[in-house]
């Protein structure tokens, strides 16, 4: 009964980190288009699956302790160790979880790294297209001074 209550909470958080790993994908493929209108709701459908991974995760620590009780293993013991303390067919199911769970970790690690530099590079962007309204892109002076610039009215246009 603890093993199925901890491979229930387990089964859980492997749909939350596949959750995950396509809120992941849609708000890359915004970063891609350039059609930018929806990126804060894909940033915030990501917060909300990661807020609930974090309720998982709860749930899980709670289980787990209880099935370490049970197998006879220090109670912040982990996946692989419980899997290799359990009887058959727990020792299978709880690696085939852990091998999942090491698999969308490092998908979801690559995909959030790679988002992180096309908002990086859209940042850059945005701001090299906004120095480029000045008569001059300088930043800094010789002396290490920013330059003085003028302060006239430039007109953007709202398509922009």
């Amino acid at each position: 009964m603890v093993l199925s209550r901890l491979s229930d909470v387990l089964w859980q958080e492997r749909r939350l980190l596949e959750l995950l790993l396509f809120k992941l994908e849609e708000e890359q493929l915004i970063l891609t288009s350039g059609r930018t209108r929806w990126l804060g709701h894909a940033t915030r459908e990501v917060e909300s699956v990661l807020e609930q991974i974090r309720e998982a995760e709860l749930g899980r620590s709670i289980e787990a302790e209880a099935a370490a009780a049970m197998l006879g293993v220090d109670e912040d013991t982990s996946l692989l160790t419980l899997s290799q303390h359990a009887p058959s067919p727990w020792d299978e199911l709880l690696r085939a979880h852990r091998d999942a769970f090491v698999a969308l970790t490092s998908e979801i690690s690559q995909l959030a790294n790679g988002n992180r530099e096309l908002l990086a590079m859209s940042h850059r962007a945005t701001q090299e297209t906004l120095m480029s309204l000045q008569d001059t892109v300088q930043t800094y002076a010789p002396h290490g001074l920013a330059p003085e610039s003028d302060r006239s009215a430039q007109l953007l246009d709202q398509s922009f």
